[in-house]
């Protein structure tokens, strides 16, 4: 099992922690919503609970529960900019269906 990061998306994270001047990494997990079902969701972590999985990439925490594991085991985050847009995109080996507006999807 395991979440990794690219490096782009370390790099953001790791700025934004340094922005902030607090937070141990990111916590990425899902939740019930939209179209397809799960949606992604994403939060810096400034306490980590003791359930927690806790993968490193790139030097960077990423916190997971154990009920959002088995949805997002494999996944690569990667942060990428599009002309004025930019966020994170998940690279899920787990994905079997996206919803049309991408907020959404079903495994």
């Amino acid at each position: 099992m395991a979440i990794t990061l690219t490096e782009k998306a370390a790099k953001h994270i790791n700025r934004y922690i340094e922005r902030r001047g607090k937070g141990l990494g990111l916590r990425f997990g899902v939740r019930t919503t939209g179209c397809s079902g799960l949606a992604y969701k994403l939060e810096y972590v400034d306490e980590a609970a003791s359930e927690d999985n806790v993968f490193e990439s790139h030097g960077v925490k990423v916190f997971v529960d154990p009920k959002s594991l088995p949805y997002i085991d494999g996944t690569e985050l990667d942060f990428a900019r599009e002309g004025l847009n930019e966020g994170f995109r998940f690279n899920n080996p787990n994905v079997k269906d996206n919803c049309g507006c991408g907020e959404s999807f079903r495994i």
